[in-house]
């Protein structure tokens, strides 16, 4: 009986395809596409200003040269933080790698910009930080996000400092 199951499961493995294996869609993997979107991001002064924080999810397509098009904000906590996300992802042109030889496949990739907390004056931060967050204007997708034909990726998290 032993020797009957272990037969049935060698045959079995010949017959299983096991899943397979994607390369990370960026030229480097996951270290690399972070680095670059933390030496690519620059934080605008409007935005320290405020002492801005929050998230930014964006979707865009990449064509088989790696090349960006479609760019959509799905989701912002305010569109002054979509800006430098924009603004890095369209720096990233031709690192984009297509699974499967598509011709275009689509990304889905958030964004977390956040200050460091300083070390005094924090009721001052934090009344600004309140302040943004009263007077911020969320993007949200009012359609339906088809998932299963994007490759959602890693948050890239942006920290900056107060000045």
């Amino acid at each position: 009986m032993k020797k009957l199951i272990v037969i049935a499961l060698l045959l079995s493995s010949f017959y299983v395809k096991a899943q397979e294996e994607l390369a990370f869609p960026f030229q480097g993997g996951v270290p690399v596409m972070n680095r670059f979107f933390k030496d690519s991001l620059v934080v605008s002064p409007e935005i320290i200003a405020k002492k801005a924080g929050g998230v930014a999810v964006i979707k865009f397509t990449a064509d088989v040269n790696g090349n960006l098009s479609k760019l959509v904000i799905y989701y912002a906590d305010d569109y002054l933080l979509t800006v430098p996300a924009i603004a890095a992802l369209k720096k990233s042109t031709k690192k984009w790698i297509i699974p499967n030889k598509e011709k275009f496949h689509d990304f889905i990739i958030p964004f977390s910009i956040n200050f460091n907390n300083p070390a005094s004056g924090v009721a001052d931060v934090q009344k600004a930080a309140y302040d943004f967050y009263k007077a911020r204007r969320p993007i949200v997708a009012t359609d339906q996000i088809p998932l299963n034909s994007a490759t959602l990726l890693p948050t890239v998290v942006v920290k900056y400092d107060i000045q």
